[in-house]
């Protein structure tokens, strides 16, 4: 769900570029809360995940394929805060890099795949949470609802970005009927993914897990035929240093599994046009589309320039791109963590007013 540039008009591509800068400055502050020693750089891995998984485009409909777009994911993995930087990385480092969503149009691509999808997804992830039982499949469950409302919520906003500056004149109600219908679709297989993704680091790790911390699945005795929860132990003292190390092997496999999506799996993705391209092309909204201002990128469209041979020139640039979305998503996540020690730190030294 990309937007390139020319979709949208000018006024109302700043605007969303306003909104969106602002939606990051208030994110920036929020994941101070979130972010600690063990999640700053997970959240780095978080962004690389949701790019590489980008790339794998899956088929919904015939001549139509969809792809993760992602803040549902990460609101679950890190919070809804850190979530928005994510995508937000994700969405710069595919602009500038890979020609991939206009730079004009970065505004309403953060705000639609972002900061929408973020609130949609974490909200609906939230509130069923809340109703189910306290248990990690009622975890999963809530996040495959949460992603899977998430997307068609992408598509109304883009919709209603068209509605306000569309660069055609294409009746709202085609565009809307067309991008909410074939993204509801998309959001399965978005569903599908996060839920995995979810459950999987779950199972191996529950307290990594933003949206499942305080979950525990309690020790089951079986008194008098039936299954009654054991009393809680007190917890045991970490060793020193454990917080720290513990995190290595889910950061190696993170990136680990990253890496062979972007650099191997991906040549295999569907080639058919995402859900907006479709719509775009089928109702004329692409009519006014202009050349992305990285379109010399070595890196455009996801191949490495002068490697001609398709797979390896695919899989590098998707190497590449993982690795820089890690590197930069990890040193925006470290540095806002250090700027909350440092709040931290200077709260605790301020000498009250006499």
């Amino acid at each position: 769900m990309h937007v390139p540039d020319g979709f949208i008009d000018a006024p109302v591509s700043i605007a969303a570029g306003v909104a969106a800068a602002g939606a990051v400055a208030v994110s920036l502050r929020g994941a101070r809360r979130e972010l600690d020693e063990r999640t700053a750089p997970l959240a780095g891995l978080v962004a690389a995940f949701i790019f590489a998984v980008q790339m794998l485009n899956f088929p919904v409909a015939a001549g139509t394929s969809g792809h993760l777009l992602g803040g549902a994911l990460a609101a679950i993995l890190v919070g809804p805060y850190t979530g928005v930087l994510c995508v937000s990385v994700v969405l710069l480092m595919q602009g500038v890099l890979f020609a991939d969503g206009g730079l004009t149009a970065l505004g309403v691509n953060v705000v639609t795949m972002g900061v929408v999808t973020v609130i949609i997804g974490y909200a609906v992830f939230r509130g069923l949470v809340k109703l189910l039982p306290d248990s990690r499949r009622s975890v999963t469950v809530a996040a495959f609802a949460g992603a899977l409302l998430s997307v068609p919520g992408a598509a109304v906003m883009f919709t209603l970005f068209y509605a306000l500056g569309g660069t055609t004149d294409v009746p709202i109600g085609k565009v809307f009927g067309a991008m909410v219908g074939v993204h509801v679709l998309i959001g399965i297989g978005e569903a599908a993914i996060t839920a995995a993704t979810v459950g999987a680091v779950i199972a191996v790790r529950p307290d990594l897990v933003h949206g499942a911390r305080g979950l525990s699945a309690p020790l089951k005795l079986r008194v008098g035929g039936e299954l009654v929860d054991a009393p809680a132990a007190a917890p045991a003292p970490a060793p020193a240093g454990l917080a720290a190390r513990s995190t290595k092997p889910v950061w190696i496999t993170g990136l680990a599994a990253a890496l062979a999506l972007a650099g191997f799996v991906s040549f295999y993705a569907s080639s058919s046009p995402d859900g907006l391209e479709k719509v775009a092309a089928d109702k004329g909204i692409d009519q006014k589309v202009e050349e992305h201002a990285a379109a010399g990128s070595p890196l455009a469209d996801y191949g490495v320039k002068d490697v001609s041979d398709a797979r390896l020139s695919g899989g590098l640039a998707g190497v590449i791109g993982v690795g820089a979305t890690v590197a930069v998503g990890t040193g925006v996540f470290w540095t806002v963590r250090r700027r909350r020690g440092a709040d931290h730190t200077a709260a605790s030294t301020a000498v009250p007013a006499a």
